[in-house]
């Protein structure tokens, strides 16, 4: 049984065909392409199910066209998780916070497990090895990051990342680029760390759209996996229909 997963970024999607445990298709594309793309995987792939997240960013229209083609199961905080969530405001909690979280228990059982998701924003999400969800972290991702420091001054330009090369910026291109990339991984770092001193036995995995680009440049140890959440996604389907 193949199983279409279609998680709905702020500007792409990214849909994801998995047979059980097994990862065999990922296909990226822009949010107002996504009835004609989701027609093209179909055709390729024999699915009997889709399962979508955020599903309050597609329109009504959308969201019909592709239901008349396969089954959709939705997830949100009301889904049913592997772990016990901890969090004050449940009912706030994001899928894709979610989806990691239970992608966590399922690849990592009996560990603490931090974590990071890199992409429009960097969130940190912790999961205990008693499967308990204590909550994490919310903060700008590297290109919100530069966008704001040029929407938001009258002279800076923006810039596209790069690994920085001196922690020195030597020009205002390399300062800004500093400033963000340097600062991104230092906070990641520093939050690491914070979660190191208290637990000692941690797992620390990084994915998201940077997750190639800082994965190379972190000197802690960490498991950078790009494909968490729509593992997690899986999962938390398998976890909610399994008998």
């Amino acid at each position: 049984m193949m199983i279409l997963i279609i998680d709905l970024g702020n500007t792409n999607v990214k849909a994801a065909v998995f047979e059980k445990d097994t990862l065999l298709d990922v296909v990226v594309f822009e949010k107002g392409k996504i009835v004609s793309e989701i027609k093209k995987i179909l055709k390729k792939h024999p699915i009997s199910k889709a399962v979508m997240s955020n599903v309050a960013s597609i329109s009504e229209v959308k969201l019909k066209k592709i239901q008349a083609f396969v089954e959709i199961i939705f997830i949100s905080s009301f889904t049913r998780a592997p772990f016990v969530n901890l969090y004050k405001t449940p009912k706030t909690l994001g899928v894709d916070r979610i989806a990691l979280a239970a992608a966590a228990v399922s690849q990592f059982p009996h560990k603490n497990v931090l974590v990071l998701d890199a992409g429009s924003c960097i969130t940190f999400d912790f999961v205990t090895a008693k499967k308990e969800y204590l909550g994490g972290a919310i903060s700008p991702g590297i290109q919100m990051r530069f966008r704001a420091l040029n929407h938001f001054t009258a002279n800076l330009p923006l810039i596209v990342k790069e690994e920085a090369s001196s922690f020195i910026g030597s020009s205002t291109k390399e300062s800004i680029n500093s400033g963000v990339v340097n600062g991104v991984l230092q906070e990641i770092e520093g939050v690491i760390s914070q979660y190191k001193n208290k637990y000692l036995d941690l797992t620390v995995v990084l994915t998201g759209g940077d997750t190639n680009f800082l994965s190379k440049q972190l000197k802690s140890s960490i498991f950078a996996n790009q494909n968490l959440l729509l593992q997690g996604l899986n999962y938390l389907l398998k976890f909610n229909t399994d008998k």
